[in-house]
């Protein structure tokens, strides 16, 4: 089984001015980004890494270049367009103090599966191309790594949230619920009996609980009954 760590861009021009960026070109990290995505590079630096992916949108391509410095290997980028920020359609480019008067703002909030951006696309068909696109690069980065190897996809809050959601089997309607920060680190890992929610908008802390020894690898048969010890990377059992 793969792990995916999904990292938000850091905070942007755009999120400091409260403007909906949407896939609006130029949008990119501000100086507090650039520090907050340094910052998570460093984190991640001790994580053998075997794929790096990323939204097209500028801001996630920087974040992924800060995690690519960081690291001992230079990790090239993939680009994934499933992974692309929300298509806000006439949304973007308007500040949100503006938006929340609209009366799509209270469907967005209560009801996102019935939310349809105008100029856009739904928050349905969001969450479907994000999800497929997240489980094809767990399964092409387990065929070709092999179980334990760990991944990052780099993208937006609300595709992470919608990813973590399906995670958690989540109706769409219910998202809203998670929280994803500029420069988080979330961690899902995928079995073939249901995906495992390890960490959810994370800012710190350390991720050498990751790095599995060599001919090492977990076997999940379910969930651990009352919560089990934890990762331990020196004594688990292969």
């Amino acid at each position: 089984m793969a792990t995916v760590i999904l990292v938000r861009h850091g905070r942007t021009t755009a999120n400091a001015s409260g403007v909906l960026a949407g896939r609006l070109p130029g949008i990119r990290l501000d100086e507090t980004g650039e520090r907050q995505v340094a910052a998570t590079g460093e984190r991640l630096a001790v994580v053998p890494v075997a794929a790096l992916v990323t939204s097209p949108q500028e801001r996630c391509r920087q974040t992924a270049k800060a995690i690519s410095d960081a690291r001992p290997e230079r990790l090239k980028a993939v680009t994934e367009k499933g992974l692309a920020e929300c298509d806000y359609g006439d949304w973007q480019g308007r500040p949100l103090r503006e938006l929340a008067k609209e009366p799509l703002w209270s469907t967005v909030q209560r009801h996102p599966s019935a939310a349809a951006f105008p100029g856009g696309e739904s928050m349905v068909a969001m969450r479907h191309r994000a999800v497929e696109a997240v489980r094809r690069h767990d399964a092409r980065v387990e065929a070709e790594h092999g179980p334990g190897a760990v991944w990052v996809a780099v993208s937006h809050g609300d595709i992470i949230k919608s990813v973590l959601a399906d995670a958690l089997g989540m109706h769409l309607d219910l998202f809203q619920r998670l929280n994803v920060d500029p420069a988080s680190v979330s961690i899902v890992q995928y079995t073939d009996d249901r995906p495992y929610v390890l960490a959810s908008n994370t800012h710190a802390g350390d991720l050498s609980w990751l790095v599995r020894p060599a001919g090492k690898r977990t076997r999940r048969t379910g969930a651990a009954v009352g919560g089990g010890a934890g990762p331990d990377p020196v004594t688990e059992d292969s």
